[in-house]
């Protein structure tokens, strides 16, 4: 598992990836929260996890925080949440 949460590499106008596969709940979505967190506004986060959990919990996650869920893909294994930073 390779985990990137900060965006200090990554170029300002490119997504921040958090690799989360193989974690189980609650850990998907509190390694997205301190991702949000530590991001810039208006950044964007690309987050694939493979708990089927994170379904629920990391949309929730996006709306309880008044972030903005840009998109999501669910059918199938990986779980990819496209989420942009509120601000």
């Amino acid at each position: 598992m390779s985990m990137q949460i900060s965006d200090h590499d990554a170029a300002p106008d490119q997504p921040v990836r958090l690799d989360l596969k193989g974690l189980k709940c609650p850990l998907p979505a509190l390694h997205t929260r301190r991702a949000l967190e530590r991001a810039l506004p208006g950044a964007r986060l690309i987050v694939e996890c493979t708990d089927p959990m994170a379904a629920i919990d990391i949309p929730h996650l996006v709306r309880q925080t008044g972030n903005e869920l840009e998109g999501q893909e669910t059918a199938a294994l990986p779980l990819v949440f496209r989420i942009r930073k509120a601000g």
